[in-house]
């Protein structure tokens, strides 16, 4: 992957979008020096004796993308090594970084918080990949979403899962978690599609433990997201104090309003979900999943197509999150198409994946192009703000004020 930091560089695309506008600039320039943003304007040039102008005819410059939902880590080899764990989610970090997600927050396997080495890894350059803020695990009470092997626990007394019922191990999970470097804590408030030991449609915690758990994150200063589906997960969730709801795609209105009433987040994920509903009557698709999460996602598919169209209009404050490790990393794009056949606008879905997102993660210096930014930048060929498609054809990276990919027909 090429990387160059020239000490001046200027770049220069027929239309720039800063993040937050309602529609692209023409003509806009950027310099970018240290890493950072210094300058926009007209016709700027390089002005030291190295710097470089690169010049994206036909492209729009937009800020790097954000994913606030992602798996870097495959929770189907939990049960296998840390270090195969570790070594098959490289490739991951390649593959969302050329595809213009400069930042992910990556919430967590069942067991072991080898994201935080994923993490430190990148950040020290030994991997090229996204900026990275990670939940460890996702918390979960003993059958609930997080409790990944209970045949292995029955039979060999084997847990896998980062599981805590009740105040005392609830306190001591979050503080583990704390421990080990999070970022970001996140819990089972409910079931899920996928979950082995509950329904898509049960509660995981009491108010009280939420409300224990969110506090004991306070304590800590670290935000907490919900894994949450259904009305009274969500409700819970979102009374205890929560900074996001991680999808929420069972929900009626007044859920939706309770949300954006607490102002809160909500990460949709819509594509996870319609990877999974699109293809219930796909028999070769099937073969190698479980019949469980086909028999849940069918038992659903109705109310989720119903509840899908609500989210645009809810007022609620969205952040792009694709669920990404639930299908291939390489099609997390693939979510600003679904937003936007769900209602959204294509100017809604980019700055749910830009400034939105960067204000869920506390980052002010990401998510925009402006004086004082990170320099993280990516370009594609075309106007997304008229033909969102174009958000799978991204084929210019900067981050950091490096050059990581760049594809020049």
């Amino acid at each position: 992957m090429p990387e160059r930091s020239p000490a001046d560089v200027v770049l220069r695309a027929e239309l720039l979008w800063d993040g937050t506008a309602d529609r692209p600039a023409e003509g806009v320039d950027v310099r970018v020096q240290d890493g950072h943003i210094t300058e926009t304007g007209h016709r700027l040039r390089p002005r030291l004796p190295d710097g470089t102008l690169i010049e994206l005819p036909g492209h729009t410059l937009l800020p790097g993308l954000i994913d606030c939902h992602v798996h870097v880590l495959d929770d189907s080899h939990d049960t296998e090594a840390i270090a195969y764990q570790a070594v098959r989610a490289v490739p991951v970090l390649g593959t969302l970084l050329m595809h213009g997600f400069t930042t992910i927050r990556d919430l967590g396997s069942a067991d072991q918080p080898l994201n935080v080495s994923l993490k430190r890894t990148v950040d020290e350059g030994h991997l090229p990949g996204p900026r990275m803020l990670v939940a460890p695990n996702i918390i979960s009470a003993h059958g609930g979403h997080g409790d990944k092997e209970p045949r292995l626990a029955e039979r060999y007394h084997q847990i896998v899962g980062t599981l805590a019922d009740g105040a005392d191990a609830i306190l001591r999970t979050v503080r583990a978690q704390a421990w080990a470097g999070a970022d970001w804590i996140k819990f089972a408030a409910g079931g899920g599609f996928s979950s082995p030991s509950d329904r898509v449609t049960d509660v995981g915690y009491t108010q009280r433990e939420m409300d224990l758990l969110v506090t004991a994150a306070a304590d800590r200063g670290l935000p907490v997201a919900a894994h949450a589906f259904a009305d009274e997960a969500v409700r819970r969730a979102v009374r205890a104090g929560v900074h996001s709801i991680e999808h929420a795609c069972l929900t009626g209105p007044d859920t939706l309003a309770l949300i954006a009433e607490r102002d809160a987040f909500l990460v949709p994920t819509h594509y996870a979900q319609r990877y999974y509903v699109d293809r219930l009557d796909d028999d070769a698709f099937w073969q190698q999943r479980s019949p469980l999460l086909r028999e849940s996602y069918g038992a659903h598919a109705d109310r989720l197509r119903r509840h899908f169209p609500l989210v645009a209009d809810s007022g609620v404050r969205v952040a792009f999150g694709s669920d990404a490790g639930m299908f291939p990393h390489e099609e997390n794009w693939r979510e600003f198409h679904t937003l936007v056949e769900h209602g959204f606008s294509p100017l809604q879905t980019l700055r749910a994946a830009t400034s939105h997102a960067a204000e869920l993660l506390r980052q002010p210096d990401l998510g925009r192009i402006r004086p004082g930014a990170h320099a993280d930048l990516v370009a594609v060929p075309g106007d997304p703000l008229s033909n969102i498609a174009v958000m799978g054809r991204v084929d210019f990276v900067m981050q950091k004020g490096k050059v990581r990919h760049h594809h020049q027909e």
